[in-house]
């Protein structure tokens, strides 16, 4: 047995649910914090998540450290399984 898995925390995890899809809606998660906060919700490490999502685990974790350049395809492949799709948001304010 994976000594990691631990007892999933339902609440937890409807708080993390709540905590991204609050975010996107207004716009206040960049990219890399939206990408990490899928993969903690997923209960998987990069490299798992990454196969989940059919991406390379170097394309994943350039997403999550702000420092890639993903496509439109593969950030629409990490999103999908949330019911999320890349689209235009408005800026906010600095």
């Amino acid at each position: 047995m994976d000594n990691r898995t631990k007892a999933v925390d339902r609440e937890r995890d409807a708080a993390l649910r709540q905590e991204l899809f609050q975010g996107v809606l207004e716009a206040r998660l960049t990219v890399p914090q939206a990408v990490k906060l899928m993969q903690k919700m997923s209960h998987l490490t990069q490299p798992e998540f990454a196969a989940h999502r059919g991406i390379s685990v170097q394309a994943l974790r350039q997403v999550i450290s702000g420092k890639g350049n993903p496509t439109v395809e593969t950030l629409n492949k990490i999103a999908e399984i949330f019911g999320l799709e890349v689209g235009f948001v408005r800026k906010r304010k600095l």
